[in-house]
Formats: structure tokens, C-alpha cells, sequence
């Protein structure tokens, strides 16, 4: 057997013994990080965008409906931008980028910020002649970064009660 066809096996047995473990749960029974993320409430975000980016981390974070009693407090600001590329010879562009920051943080119930971090994502898309396509166009943008910026902040409040889980600490 060559050298190639071991490295699967050989990357297997090194995740086993280093204690790597799925997030979400391990041999069928559901992770500690579930209850967690289930008693989190989310602010309400300003603007159409920050709608979109509350309702995906509703799906992800409190899928069986908003927590009656809450341990946590979600908040959320966020930033969108915009910015030109493929400038033609008439000086209008045929091609831009649409950016979405958040900065969130993780809050209990006494005020005490536990966690908080940023995460950004971009979307190109085209600029046409026709408006509707347009529009189109950069909605469908918009409508990616917000999937991406509420998935990095789901994956990243896993990670944390994740790692306050297996470091022996039991969140407040």
C-alpha cells in the first residue's frame, strides 16, 4: 500500500488522538453548545439588512422559536459598503462589491459582555444597463453576505461555548 493511499487512515488516527471532536454533537446525542445557543436573544438590527441577518441567526441560534427566559443577549451592529470596480472609459463602473461588517457581542443577563468579535464578508456583482438587473444583481449580493456574516457569527458563538464547555467552565 503506498504512501498515498495510508494518508487518509494516518490523518484519522492523528484527529483521534488529539481530541478532536464534532461542535454539534458526538455519537448521536446533542452537544453542550445547543442549550447554549438556544437561550440566546437577539436584538433587533437597524435597517432591511440587519432584518435579514437577525432572521438567518433566528434559523441558525433559536430554531424552535425565540427563548422564553433568556440567559443571553445578542447584539449586533452592522456596516454595508460599497465599492466600484471595472471602471469603463465613460468613468461608470460595470462591476461592484458589496461588503457586510457586524460586530456582535454575546451579553448576560448582569451586562457583562462575555464575548464579542467582528466578521465581514463581500459579494461581487454586475452593474448593467437594464436597472431591474440591476437591482437584481446587487440583491442577490446583499442577500449572500447576509447568510455568510450570520454563519460565521453562529460558528464562532459555538466555538466559544464550546471551548468554555471542554475547558471545565460552565457558562454563567
Amino acid at each position: 500500500m503506498s504512501w498515498f493511499k495510508r494518508t487518509p487512515l494516518v490523518v484519522l488516527l492523528l484527529l483521534t488522538g488529539c481530541g478532536f471532536h464534532p461542535l454539534h454533537g458526538t455519537g448521536g446525542q446533542r452537544s453542550a453548545t445547543v442549550p447554549e445557543l438556544s437561550a440566546i436573544k437577539i436584538n433587533t438590527i437597524a435597517d432591511r439588512t440587519g432584518q435579514m441577518v437577525r432572521n438567518a441567526l433566528l434559523d441558525r441560534l433559536t430554531p424552535t422559536g425565540e427563548p422564553q427566559k433568556p440567559r443571553y443577549l445578542l447584539q449586533v451592529t452592522m456596516n454595508e459598503s460599497k465599492q466600484s470596480l471595472g471602471i469603463l472609459k465613460d468613468e461608470t463602473s460595470s462591476r461592484a462589491n458589496f461588503v457586510l461588517t457586524a460586530s456582535f457581542a454575546l451579553i448576560d443577563l448582569k451586562g457583562q459582555t462575555l464575548y464579542s468579535a467582528s466578521t465581514s464578508s463581500q459579494a461581487s456583482y454586475n452593474i448593467l444597463n437594464e436597472h431591474y438587473a440591476s437591482t437584481a444583481s446587487e440583491r442577490n449580493a446583499r442577500d449572500r453576505t447576509t447568510t455568510e456574516v450570520a454563519d460565521a457569527i453562529y460558528i464562532q458563538l459555538s466555538s466559544y461555548f464550546s471551548r468554555l464547555k471542554s475547558a471545565g467552565g460552565k457558562a454563567p
